[in-house]
């Protein structure tokens, strides 16, 4: 499907399901040899579910864990400038070296939100990993480790994303049509 409509709104095929896989390898290969030890992977709900399952499946580094945290800040096709904690985290962090997961950066709300959370946990080191990076959106100080992809500040959905709730069992990712 080249195009398709949800609630309303037409989107166009951006990231095939060929690509993603590229850029799934490319992120596992830079996490695989970044001597990282015993890593805790934090994957971010819910848009993260399917990347994140698709990145474990390809880590080789030993005594890999993976756990999850879920909150939100997109209202429909906008970010409402809120973070709002909605599942925390049920295991203690403390000393450990955590990957965060997340589907898409764009204005790094939820990031800094999710950076604050662990650093008051006094983790040893903390590093994030992001399918998609809008660069031009994002407005904070925190180094990105792992980009699969720098794209434009458009709205996407598919591989996970949403739209308000629709669209994440998407095996390619859509742009909205303009």
């Amino acid at each position: 499907m080249n195009e398709i409509t949800l609630h309303n709104k037409t989107f166009e095929i951006f990231i095939s399901d060929q690509e993603i896989k590229k850029i799934l390898d490319d992120i596992a290969s830079k996490i695989n040899t970044s001597e990282i030890k015993n890593p805790l992977f934090i994957a971010v709900l819910n848009g993260s579910f399917l990347f994140a399952a698709d990145l474990m499946r390809k880590i080789t580094i030993p005594n890999s864990e993976i756990s999850f945290i879920k909150l939100a800040s997109y209202e429909g096709t906008e970010s409402t400038g809120k973070v709002n904690e909605l599942i925390g985290l049920n295991q203690d962090v403390k000393g450990r070296n955590l990957i965060i997961i997340e589907d898409i950066v764009d204005t790094g709300n939820t990031l800094e939100k999710i950076v604050e959370l662990f650093n008051e946990e006094g983790v040893q080191s903390l590093k994030i990993a992001t399918l998609l990076y809008k660069e031009e959106a994002y407005t904070k100080n925190i180094v990105i480790d792992f980009i699969g992809k720098n794209i434009p500040n458009k709205f996407v959905v598919g591989y996970g994303l949403d739209y308000d709730e629709i669209g994440r069992n998407l095996p390619n990712i859509y742009k909205l049509k303009n």
